[in-house]
């Protein structure tokens, strides 16, 4: 293990206090776009919350590394910068254990809590000077939210045959008598049918939740849509984060 005798490398060499600052932003900058994304998507834990969790991540594995370089001594007092590490994975636990809620028998926030704990990871990467797998992750997670989820719908669509829509549709219309004529043609079960409650303004919209199931049901969404005074329909998520 390299051990400094003299002053920390933040102030002993511009070239190594330039690398931990450059390590500092890449992990503010990588964080911070995962907390752009979950902004974006109207989930908890955002651009603040994330930045915050993956910049101080960096800095906790920075001060593990280089903090301690005044007092080592050969022989004498030796530095492991892995202890310090280790906390950050175990501490990170009980910021993430507060997200996680149970209401009306489903669990809500694991996967605001996972971004947590994955922020603090890339923090620790850039922090311990390993940009590039700081980046594949931040870059993965994108996979992850973008990519996997649609995927897992339709093959979850596909292997079950049930599909959730939220439907809204102009009252007058008659569109709910068309969609229920759609649901017998293409032998449909309709499994859950409610209401939304309404609004303090009359607009004449109704919005209803649809729980189908059956044949050709990935063919709903599109089938149900043009169906004359519908305004819009929305498939609706397994995981409700």
């Amino acid at each position: 293990m390299e051990i400094w005798l003299a002053d920390p490398p933040l102030f002993g060499g511009a070239g190594q206090g330039t690398r931990q600052i450059v390590e500092l932003l890449v992990a503010f900058g990588l964080t911070a776009l995962i907390g752009l994304e979950r902004e974006i998507r109207g989930k908890s834990a955002g651009v603040r919350t994330q930045s915050i969790v993956g910049t101080s991540a960096a800095l906790i594995l920075l001060i593990s590394k280089y903090g301690f370089a005044d007092v080592l001594q050969p022989g004498l007092v030796m530095v492991d910068p892995s202890r310090v590490a280790a906390q950050i994975v175990s501490g990170i636990g009980f910021l993430g254990a507060g997200l996680i809620i149970t209401r009306s028998g489903a669990v809500h926030g694991l996967t605001t809590a996972a971004a947590i704990w994955e922020c603090a990871a890339i923090g620790m990467a850039a922090g311990s000077g390993l940009l590039t797998l700081a980046i594949a992750v931040t870059g993965l997670h994108f996979v992850i939210v973008v990519g996997l989820n649609p995927l897992a719908r339709r093959l979850a669509s596909r292997l079950s045959g049930t599909v959730r829509l939220h439907l809204t549709y102009q009252d007058g219309h008659g569109a709910m008598h068309q969609i229920l004529q759609l649901c017998d043609r293409h032998r449909w079960t309709l499994n859950e049918l409610s209401s939304d409650a309404p609004g303090t303004e009359n607009t004449g919209q109704v919005g209803v939740l649809l729980t189908l199931s059956g044949t050709s049901i990935l063919q709903a969404p599109a089938i149900l849509a043009a169906v004359d005074g519908v305004t819009a329909l929305r498939q609706l998520d397994d995981e409700p984060e």
